[in-house]
C-alpha cells in the first residue's frame, strides 16, 4: 500500500533466520492481477530476498503443495476477500498453508492477505460499499478489521456488528499497522506510520468497548535488525 515506504516489508524479512528468504505473492484475492504482481517484484527485489508469486490462473506447478512448502514467506495481496477463500479451498491451498504455518513459514498480508488469517472479518466483498461479516481460514482466533482509518464506515460498522454479536471479538488496524502473531498469540504491534494504531474491540454489556493498542513505529528504530 506504501511503495515509498518500506518499513513493514523490510520487517517481515527481518523475521526470517534466512539471508536470502523465499518470498512468494499470492495475488489471488485481486483475480492475479498482472499489474499487482509486478508491483510486488519491483518493491521486493529491492531487497536481499527470492521473490516470486503463484498465480492460480497460470500456476507454474501441479505440484503446489510442494512450491509454497519451500518458500520462507508467503505474501498475500489484497481485494476479495471472499473469492480468496473460496479458491484457495477449491484448490486445496488452505490445507498447504496450515501445514506450512505449522512447520514454520511465515504468513503474511495486508487487506484481505490480512483478514483471511482469522476466524472471521468485516469485509466489503459485495463491492457495492456494503459490510458484511465474512467466514475466513480460521488460523488466528477471532475477527479482524483492516483499514479502520482508510475508510469512513469500518470502525462504526464493525463496532456494530461487535455489539450484536455478529463477529466475534477481535482486533482491528488502521492502515499502515502490522499485527504480529506467534503460534496464535499477538506478541507484537508495528507501524510504518507514526500516527497509525491497533486496537482491540470487545462486546461488553451489548456494546462495543474499544481499548486502544499502541504500535511500535518502526522509523523510531535506530538499530532495526534488518
Amino acid at each position: 500500500m506504501e511503495p515509498e515506504n518500506p518499513l513493514l516489508d523490510q520487517y517481515i524479512l527481518g523475521l526470517s533466520t534466512k539471508s536470502q528468504p523465499k518470498v512468494c505473492f499470492l495475488p489471488t484475492a485481486s483475480g492475479d492481477s498482472d499489474r499487482y504482481i509486478v508491483k510486488f517484484y519491483s518493491a521486493f527485489l529491492k531487497f536481499a530476498c527470492q521473490p516470486c508469486h503463484l498465480s492460480l490462473f497460470n500456476p507454474p506447478t501441479l505440484d503446489l503443495r510442494g512450491f509454497l512448502l519451500q518458500q520462507d514467506i508467503i505474501y498475500v495481496g489484497g481485494g476479495n476477500t471472499k473469492n480468496l477463500v473460496a479458491l484457495w479451498r477449491d484448490w486445496g491451498i488452505d490445507q498447504i498453508l496450515r501445514e506450512g504455518w505449522e512447520q514454520g513459514v511465515i504468513l503474511c498480508g495486508l487487506s484481505a492477505g490480512s483478514m483471511c488469517w482469522f476466524e472471521e472479518g468485516l469485509s466489503d466483498y459485495t463491492g457495492n460499499g456494503m459490510y458484511k461479516p465474512l467466514h475466513c481460514l480460521g488460523f488466528l482466533k477471532g475477527s479482524h478489521c483492516p483499514h479502520y482509518d482508510g475508510e469512513r464506515d469500518r470502525r462504526p460498522v464493525y463496532h456494530q456488528m461487535i455489539a450484536a454479536g455478529e463477529l466475534a471479538d477481535g482486533y482491528a488496524a488502521d492502515d499502515g499497522v502490522g499485527l504480529h502473531f506467534v503460534n496464535g498469540a499477538l506478541v507484537n504491534i508495528v507501524s510504518s506510520r507514526s500516527t497509525a494504531k491497533a486496537y482491540r474491540v470487545e462486546r461488553e454489556g451489548g456494546r462495543a468497548k474499544e481499548t486502544l493498542l499502541e504500535p511500535t513505529y518502526l522509523g523510531n528504530l535506530k538499530n532495526r535488525n534488518f
